[in-house]
């Protein structure tokens, strides 16, 4: 997902839930939104929070005046979601934003009151988060991309491209469920198209990409996918410079948000 979409459509979803027949009984009341990031710190909130900001000043509001983020940040360790949705739940935020499927499912538990913004690529009506994408009901709204349903495109576009191609490397984080489900969905797809897929581990306890990328670049990976988690979403500044200095030239599709 560009940062441009969840920009304007995340906008969008959040300015339309927010109260605005509440300001107009108290307009003191500043609406409170509430945004937790699975990989963001204190220092470094990630593009999205800036999208969404930049999306609400599109719309015409301004922060601090029609409304306020409430951020909070996993860092990557995500046991701590639970906790920082509970957090936000008992400041009594207007609507949360949850971006990521941890959150999603933690905001789902911790309230059925507070409208929940989600954002997710995969589908949120087998993930038992909505009865209907027509008809959600419950708290919950948002975007559903579901990107997972295009993996086997993406590889079958790939080929197209590169015709010669056979062997494509898979960045991934296997103890992601997300990222498992992507990954059994590439293969399938692998198998019809008569192209070797390569695993290539980055474990959420320990990302070490870079070793992870030289062995990609050692096995001559044709070209190199991600399937975006935390692991790689906090390090996605990493990829590019390690493609400079392995001095690769192969296709590469960087980590998607």
């Amino acid at each position: 997902m560009t940062r441009q979409f969840f920009c304007v459509i995340t906008a969008i979803f959040v300015a339309s839930i927010i109260p605005a027949a509440a300001q107009a009984q108290n307009p003191t009341k500043v609406p409170r939104i509430g945004y937790i990031s699975g990989t963001g710190t204190s220092s470094d909130q990630g593009p999205y929070v800036e999208a969404l900001r930049q999306g609400l000043r599109d719309l015409g509001h301004v922060e601090g005046k029609n409304f306020v983020i409430e951020y909070r940040g996993a860092e990557g360790n995500l046991d701590h979601i639970p906790k920082l949705v509970n957090e936000l739940v008992q400041l009594k935020v207007d609507v949360i934003v949850a971006p990521t499927p941890g959150v999603i499912r933690s905001a789902k538990q911790a309230t059925k009151t507070i409208p929940i913004v989600m954002v997710t690529g995969i589908d949120p009506v087998t993930s038992g988060w909505v009865s209907s994408l027509a008809r959600p009901r419950g708290n919950i709204t948002g975007i559903a991309t579901l990107a997972q349903d295009l993996n086997g495109k993406r590889l079958e576009l790939l080929t197209e491209a590169v015709p010669r191609i056979s062997r494509v490397g898979v960045l991934w984080t296997p103890n992601d469920r997300t990222a498992t489900v992507n990954f059994k969905e590439y293969e399938a797809a692998a198998s019809a198209l008569n192209v070797q897929l390569q695993s290539f581990e980055v474990r959420l306890e320990d990302p070490d990409i870079e070793t992870a990328f030289q062995t990609a670049v050692k096995t001559r990976a044709n070209a190199l996918i991600t399937i975006t988690t935390a692991a790689l979403f906090s390090n996605r500044n990493k990829l590019p410079i390690l493609q400079r200095n392995t001095g690769s030239r192969r296709c590469f599709r960087g980590v998607r948000g």
